[in-house]
């Protein structure tokens, strides 16, 4: 095997290391009825926060809260998964691999 194919081989691999950390400490946030209900997620899709507005709960619509908070958080999932793709295509340059992250 080619040495320099296995040299690029271990520098992208610690590239997508440094890349991993850096997106589990950068967080986007998705809100929806107006900001009724706002999500924090980072770059793993792991949720830091959800806030919902006193005044849906106060109006015992059980069903609206539910509908804004999935909203919400698929927003939020929508929004990590594009700064994955945006962050990691640097390194990639462009290509799209299949279960990187």
């Amino acid at each position: 095997m080619d040495k320099s194919i296995l040299r690029q081989a271990q520098k992208l691999q610690v590239k997508l290391a440094k890349a991993q950390e850096e997106l589990g400490n950068i967080t986007v946030e998705a809100t929806s009825g107006g900001g009724a209900v706002k999500v924090v997620t980072d770059g793993h899709q792991k949720i830091h926060s959800i806030e919902i507005s006193p005044e849906v709960i106060e109006s015992g619509d059980i069903e609206l809260l539910q509908d804004l908070v999935m909203t919400a958080v698929n927003e939020a999932i929508s929004k990590s998964q594009e700064l994955v793709n945006e962050h990691l295509s640097s390194l990639t340059g462009g290509f799209n691999i299949p279960g990187l992250f």
